[in-house]
């Protein structure tokens, strides 16, 4: 990913407040002379040095993944900027925040520590619920899944806000997403620029 240094975003505690708050991620890897990807919740570790995700057994792309380096992207809130909405000229644009992660994979099967790495996941999705789902499992429906570890090697985080306009161009680019209801990408540039 190109990240031009005004939209690069280096501190961790910043980078992995953005992927626990977007947490729905691609993995991408080579198999074959041929890319695959797969749209999966992501869980990273306390240690923060390695990410943790399933795939059905049935997904051949998890019999490619051990002891390879793969891509892990998230997107965060994204939006068109219309060059109207600047005080100084300019041009169309798209604004966005994107985090994207390089690490090797590891895939386990073993039934004990698949059924950790779903119970975690359920219980952070779960938390928010009134009555959330307690996960009980057969044996059955645990041998349906794998599960993959990703030992992180290298975080590149890009928020693209307009950052490298005038100061003048901030608020009414704000104001324009604002009025159109993009709250998310609002908020982040408002964190940022303001």
């Amino acid at each position: 990913m190109y990240v031009p240094s005004h939209f690069s975003v280096t501190e961790q505690e910043e980078i992995f407040s953005f992927l626990d708050a977007n947490a729905f991620g691609q993995l991408i890897s080579v198999a074959d002379h041929r890319l695959t990807a797969s749209h999966l919740p992501f869980m990273v570790a306390d240690d923060r040095k390695h990410l943790y995700c399933h795939l059905a057994r049935q997904n051949p792309h998890w019999q490619t993944l051990e002891d390879q380096q793969v891509l892990v992207t998230f997107q965060g809130p994204h939006d068109y900027i219309s060059p109207s909405w600047y005080q100084a000229p300019g041009v169309p644009t798209w604004n966005y925040q994107a985090l994207h992660i390089y690490g090797r994979c590891r895939v386990f099967e073993e039934p004990g520590p698949i059924a950790t790495l779903v119970e975690a996941l359920s219980a952070r999705y779960e938390s928010g619920f009134d009555k959330p789902w307690k996960p009980e499992y057969r044996d059955a429906m645990l041998k349906a899944i794998v599960g993959v570890k990703i030992e992180i090697e290298e975080l590149l985080c890009k928020y693209k806000l307009s950052q490298n306009r005038p100061v003048q161009d901030h608020q009414p680019v704000i104001d324009r997403l604002d009025e159109l209801g993009s709250e998310s990408l609002v908020q982040a540039m408002r964190k940022t620029l303001l």
